[in-house]
């Protein structure tokens, strides 16, 4: 876990690999395959199925994704004062031509839009706010990928810029990509990948008619200001009892 620990630090994202065996998997599958797909919440389309507020609105699946093993990992890695403040479900189909240029994600979602300081570039999505906020909420996050199916850059492997997310808040038109190193994060079924938000990262279309389904769950330590709530906040670890 030190190495890993070090390598997020430094390059922005790390791969691990057996946190979740196959019947683990397999439940996942199963429990996301018999969804009530009828709220806005859910999205398909040709080239993808995503599910927001994932955790919510499966709440079957809590349990199985939150064992010992992965609230282990994540208490060891970041420490038991994190939650998680969004989560989404991720399928892209055999054929997709989805891709996803080089970005940041810097963005949080909330309950409400206020005038806040330092709160800035705020938007709606199917009913949800998202806002940028203070640079310390983002540095102080983390996104965790669990892969319930082979990845690789064959089909949608998140591609990334290792220790982008140093610069902080980059301006992409002012990058000059001829200078940066290119990393591809293959992910076996029933491994993690896990990444600072401020990493610059992107994936491909789909090339090898293989299917890829991500739960997609972002963790963060930071309480928002009086009056703004996270859309999503669910407790991993309970509080100590002093």
């Amino acid at each position: 876990m030190k190495q890993h620990k070090s390598q997020i630090e430094a390059e922005g994202f790390t791969t691990i690999h057996d946190i979740f065996s196959d019947d683990q998997i397999q439940q996942i599958r199963d429990i996301i395959a018999h969804a009530n797909g009828s709220n806005t919440t859910f999205r398909r389309s040709a080239d993808l199925f995503a599910i927001r507020q994932f955790l919510k609105e499966v709440p079957d699946i809590h349990s199985l994704i939150f064992n010992n093993s992965f609230k282990g990992l994540i208490g060891e890695l970041f420490g038991k004062d994190y939650f998680v403040v969004k989560s989404i479900y991720f399928d892209k189909p055999e054929q997709s031509n989805w891709f996803v240029s080089y970005h940041q994600d810097l963005t949080i979602s909330v309950d409400q839009r206020l005038e806040l300081e330092g709160f800035t570039n705020w938007t709606v999505k199917q009913g949800q706010f998202a806002v940028q906020p203070p640079l310390h909420i983002l540095e102080n996050s983390f996104t965790v990928r669990i892969h319930l199916d082979d990845t690789d850059e064959n089909n949608g492997a998140l591609k990334v810029v290792p220790g982008s997310h140093l610069r902080k808040v980059a301006r992409l038109e002012a990058i000059d990509w001829s200078k940066q190193s290119e990393h591809i994060c293959p992910v076996q079924k029933g491994g993690v990948m896990i990444m600072k938000p401020l990493l610059l990262h992107s994936s491909n279309r789909t090339t090898n008619n293989s299917r890829r389904r991500v739960i997609h769950i972002e963790l963060c330590n930071q309480d928002l200001p009086e009056r703004m709530a996270w859309s999503e906040r669910h407790t991993i670890f309970e509080p100590a009892i002093n």
